[in-house]
């Protein structure tokens, strides 16, 4: 897996939030993974994309900002992506957030799956 995989699949996990496709989203997650949002709340991927779906979370548009601390193993992989995310979230916003998201990867059946994502601000 070269960096320049891993920047594409941050971006990709990024334009199906906001294209609201979960399809696309659960391809790219592991299934058993978690989302830790800002609050602490470690959500179970397969809620947070039901909640995709209803539009209790909805995203808007994202820019990124960065991409950094890009670290790479035989079977794992991770980076720290930061973009300012319009969203409304569990209904707070719209509002325009700097989110910063650690990302983690794993190699599973010869595929490279989002393993974990924890959200911060910056």
């Amino acid at each position: 897996m070269t960096e320049e995989t891993l920047k594409n699949l941050y971006r990709q996990v990024n334009d199906a939030m906001v294209a609201k496709d979960t399809k696309t989203l659960a391809e790219l997650i592991a299934p058993d993974s978690v989302l830790v949002h800002m609050t602490g709340y470690a959500q179970p991927v397969k809620e947070w994309l039901a909640q995709i779906e209803s539009e209790e979370m909805c995203y808007y548009a994202w820019q990124e900002d960065a991409i950094k601390a890009i670290y790479i193993t035989d079977n794992t992989a991770s980076l720290v992506g930061k973009s300012r995310v319009k969203a409304r979230v569990w209904g707070s916003g719209p509002a325009t957030w700097r989110l910063q998201i650690k990302m983690d990867f794993e190699k599973i059946d010869g595929v490279w799956k989002i393993v974990k994502q924890t959200a911060s601000t910056y």
